[in-house]
């Protein structure tokens, strides 16, 4: 069970506590400059255990239950950070919450689906989402790190706008995801 592709899956969750308070207190540029290396190294292992569990053949059924956990529980953890702290603000709201729900209704419709033994295969356009999600975040992050890095001539925080462009991006592309695994979880439904 422990595994190296598991202890750097548990790694992950244990880090979200740091990572939050890292970020805690708006406008506190150093705090997010340091969450956004945990953020970034959280990213990495979140590679290196899938690589990891395949390529060595230590592919788990803790690791496969836990890897998903690690990465909602880092993404909401993040939305909800940025959104107190105003990261996040106005409509921009909308394009966070539609992925914070979308990943807790996913998560439930794999549970009811694991219990009839359905699976649903992760979609390439799922894998994009997540990487814009990832993007998108670690951008905000950085945002509030680098107050002062501004798109020349404007007063514009360039990994803001990176960050909120992707942020819908993400968005777009986790309603049409979230469709998609609701269609299929349909079908098995009475």
């Amino acid at each position: 069970m422990l595994t190296l592709p598991n202890i750097l899956t548990l790694s992950r969750i244990f880090a979200v506590p740091l990572l939050v308070w890292l970020m805690w207190w708006p406008g506190w540029a150093a705090g997010y400059l340091a969450g956004w290396v945990v953020y970034s190294l959280m990213g990495i292992t979140d590679y290196f255990d899938g690589y990891l569990a395949r390529s060595r053949g230590m592919v788990s059924k803790l690791g496969q239950f836990l890897d998903p956990i690690a990465d909602k529980i880092m993404i909401a953890a993040v939305i909800v950070v940025l959104v107190a702290n105003h990261d996040v603000a106005g409509l921009h709201v909308i394009a966070a919450l539609v992925i914070l729900l979308r990943e807790i209704a996913v998560s439930g419709l794999r549970e009811f689906l694991g219990g009839l033994r359905v699976s649903i295969p992760v979609s390439r356009l799922a894998k994009w989402k997540t990487t814009l999600q990832i993007v998108s975040l670690g951008s905000l992050i950085l945002a509030g790190g680098l107050p002062g890095w501004l798109i020349p001539g404007t007063a514009l925080n360039l990994p803001q706008v990176v960050g909120l462009m992707t942020l819908w991006g993400a968005a777009v592309l986790t309603v049409i995801t979230g469709w998609d695994y609701l269609r299929i979880g349909l079908k098995h439904m009475d």
